[in-house]
């Protein structure tokens, strides 16, 4: 193992130096963003998937993107991938009193509350610990969560499912009388409480979006197929004929 990871790093500082890689020589933590989240959104693929060997080779491509940051950083003397490793071992053990200390937690929303206490303590240097410090650029659905059960840890939370029942309702509601300049806001505000409705049922609702969306695309694909197969365009078709076909691809998958 040590073998193997200290060859990836002589590999990557190769790249990186004289007569390397032009294009890696190139790069900066800003150009490699896009393949830090293209990397890690074909390790979910993998996943989803269940393919062992895709997993395998996506999670090395996932990180080489580590180790290149932290060899770009090692270059200009800020840090280096000793001090990622060092750095979130320690935060492992300090977070896990449960495991590596005398804590307890009986089960995951524990830990989870403990988790949030540790990380206040940990930044109590700082002018102010804010409770929703959380970083904005994460996908809107994944951000939408994390910002609830942020909320919900520190007792900001409705008490059973009613709640959010009776808050999606009004929402779609407000949604059903906006005005062009609202509708934006109102869709969102829907959004949001779909979100929360799924939190309460332990639901993903990133995941939830994303089956539904490969749903509607394996049914659509056999639309296409039938409308291929008839040997007319699209246009010939009316809406009801296409959702005949869209309606026999769901009834298939009833079947299996």
């Amino acid at each position: 193992m040590n073998e193997q990871w200290q060859k990836l790093l002589d590999i990557m500082n190769e790249l990186r130096g004289e007569g390397g890689c032009p294009w890696d020589k190139e790069q900066n933590h800003h150009s490699l963003k896009r393949y830090l989240l293209e990397e890690s959104y074909e390790v979910i693929d993998a996943i989803d998937n269940n393919s062992d060997s895709q997993l395998c080779d996506e999670l090395g491509d996932l990180l080489l993107q580590v180790v290149f940051h932290a060899q770009i950083a090692k270059e200009e003397g800020r840090f280096s991938i000793e001090d990622v490793l060092q750095g979130i071992n320690k935060k492992m053990i300090r977070r896990h009193p449960h495991v590596f200390g005398e804590g307890k937690a009986g089960n995951s929303t524990e830990v989870l509350s403990q988790w949030e206490k540790i990380k206040s303590q940990e930044k109590k240097s700082e002018e102010k610990a804010k409770i929703m410090r959380i970083n904005d650029n994460l996908p809107a659905l994944i951000l939408a969560q994390k910002v609830q059960e942020k909320a919900g840890r520190v007792g900001f939370d409705w008490p059973d499912i009613e709640g959010p029942w009776a808050k999606l309702k009004e929402e779609i509601e407000e949604l059903q009388s906006a005005t062009n300049e609202q509708r934006q806001e109102e869709l969102g505000d829907v959004f949001f409480a779909l979100v929360n409705l799924g939190r309460f049922w332990q639901l993903d609702a990133e995941e939830a979006l994303r089956l539904s969306v490969k749903k509607f695309i394996r049914r659509f694909d056999e639309v296409e197929q039938q409308v291929e197969k008839s040997g007319q365009d699209w246009q010939d078709f009316n809406l009801t004929e296409l959702d005949e076909f869209y309606n026999k691809a769901k009834s298939k998958e009833k079947v299996k």
